[in-house]
């Protein structure tokens, strides 16, 4: 009920009080939706403000405003000097006006998202300025049309059969629902009229109260059971409103926001560490392919004559196994294979430890920065948070269009450049210097970034999908096998002047891989 003209009513006559005689000195706006008017007197500062980004429409009449030093822009520079002489309501209507001392009008129309304000020339029937340009109908009017006429009397409610919206367009839905609650619409006329006299009787000694209704904090002048809280003077109500509503529920938004993310990060994290866990102890456990190539060594005249297959004893475990074969494969080969198998899958054990002992540090470092961010209060600390905190930038990043796609493989995020511009974006802005940059040899294509979390090496099966990525993003798309070079970050400059996406490289290795496409590798399309 804070833009209804039953609450205008109240408003406006303290409006006049606090800021009767005080001289507007700054008319502001920090971005499009919100205007910001400073006035003062020998006594005291006061400003206006008011945010109309739908559908957010609030007014608030702070004592203080702390006006940032950048992005902010000086408008209304008529009003500059000019002193308020009243504040009035307009009759049923959801505005109101100032009355200026050089003859002016200052008009708040608060019309959801065709809310504004105006400025007219004494006697004016046409604004001189408008805060927002783009409300095109606002252009030509003239603020005295909107008062508005009422009959209240029972007369015109018997003749409109007790239909409330007509009878009382400014109700709101909050008096709607008290109505209704009571069994207005299918109550008898007579009924309907003992509703509206009560009802009424309530919007003319009413008590300003704050309630939340379905998650959404709004002010409400009928008794309430469970306020969130009351106040006697208006201005107090609605500069409270205004926190709650719009600067506490979007400091809380923001922050739950930026929680859920790290929640999510600690969660993947988390399976990353559970499954490779339970890989490495098969690892362990299981035994090495060695073995089965020291049978098949022992054992190769069971291959004779071109024999494909051959059921032999595991002197290891003393149980039969049958061994098979390729067409054209040689028992030796097998072997040889086996034993590779063997000897990487040592290296791969060693990597895996490294891995999981880095997830679980890092695991640590979410739930510290999880307590953190449950612990804070207010946007001051959470601005703080965020840039002590830079290297989540993506993470802090809400509704913003990356330079970037984003994949995720064993682990670790893989990011992947959109265009050239976009791979200059990346590197500059979301770039830490121990990542692995990744890029097809000699061919214009993506940048792509192995996002390494500090570790010192990383599997070479992330090494080879971010290549075949990079392969796939790349003129070399179609190629059966195509080099991709690969590199610290930290070796990767931008010359100045250079064309964008061109960069210097140093110390760079090349990888040769089949261009795979995010289908074919996780499955599904970016």
């Amino acid at each position: 009920m804070h833009l209804n003209y039953h609450f205008l009513k109240y408003l406006c006559p303290e409006l006049e009080k606090a800021f009767l005689g005080k001289k507007i000195v700054t008319c502001f706006s920090q971005n499009k939706d919100e205007l910001i008017i400073e006035t003062e007197d020998a006594v005291e500062s006061r400003f206006m403000r008011a945010h109309f980004l739908p559908p957010q429409i609030y007014l608030s009449f702070p004592g203080n405003f702390q006006r940032a030093k950048r992005n902010s822009i000086n408008l209304f520079h008529e009003l500059l000097g000019d002193v308020i002489t009243g504040c009035q309501v307009l009759n049923f209507e959801r505005a109101f006006i100032f009355n200026l001392s050089s003859g002016k009008i200052l008009l708040f129309k608060l019309h959801a998202n065709r809310s504004n304000v105006l400025l007219y020339e004494q006697d004016g029937t046409q604004p001189l300025r408008l805060f927002r340009n783009s409300i095109s109908e606002d252009r030509d009017l003239d603020w005295k049309s909107l008062n508005k006429s009422s009959d209240l009397s029972k007369e015109t409610f018997d003749s409109l059969e007790g239909n409330a919206s007509k009878f009382l367009p400014t109700l709101g839905a909050i008096p709607r629902n008290w109505l209704k609650e009571r069994g207005f619409i299918d109550a008898d006329l007579d009924n309907k009229w003992d509703l509206m006299q009560e009802l009424l009787d309530m919007l003319d000694t009413p008590l300003f109260s704050l309630v939340e209704k379905n998650g959404e904090i709004h002010l409400s002048l009928l008794p309430e059971d469970t306020p969130v809280k009351s106040f006697s003077n208006p201005i107090l109500a609605v500069n409270e409103l205004f926190y709650l509503a719009l600067v506490r529920r979007n400091f809380e938004k923001d922050k739950n926001a930026l929680l859920k993310k790290y929640q999510e990060q600690l969660k993947r994290t988390n399976s990353y560490i559970e499954k490779s866990s339970i890989k490495l102890d098969e690892l362990r456990n299981s035994p090495p392919p060695s073995q089965l190539a020291d049978v098949i060594m022992a054992n190769l005249h069971a291959f004779q004559d071109g024999k494909l297959e051959a059921e032999l004893m595991d002197f290891y475990t003393g149980e039969n196994i049958l061994v098979k074969l390729k067409p054209n494969q040689k028992p030796q080969d097998l072997a040889a294979s086996l034993y590779r198998k063997s000897k990487n899958r040592k290296l791969e054990w060693g990597q895996l430890e490294k891995t999981i002992a880095a997830k679980i540090t890092q695991a640590i470092t979410f739930e510290s920065k999880i307590k953190d961010l449950n612990e804070i209060e207010d946007f001051r600390t959470l601005k703080g948070f965020k840039k002590s905190h830079g290297e989540d930038k993506v993470l802090q990043k809400d509704s913003v269009v990356l330079p970037f796609k984003t994949f995720e493989f064993e682990g670790f995020p893989i990011w992947v450049g959109k265009s050239s511009s976009a791979n200059d974006d990346m590197l500059r802005g979301y770039t830490k210097k121990d990542d692995i940059w990744l890029h097809a040899r000699m061919v214009p294509g993506s940048h792509v970034l192995i996002k390494t979390s500090g570790l010192k090496s990383i599997p070479m099966a992330v090494l080879e999908t971010a290549a075949s990525l990079a392969a796939f993003y790349s003129k070399n798309k179609n190629e059966s096998l195509a080099p991709v070079i690969h590199t610290e970050a930290k070796y990767v400059r931008k010359i100045k002047g250079s064309p964008a996406g061109s960069v210097m490289v140093e110390k760079e290795k090349v990888l040769m891989v089949v261009p795979k496409g995010p289908e074919e590798i996780f499955g599904k399309g970016d």
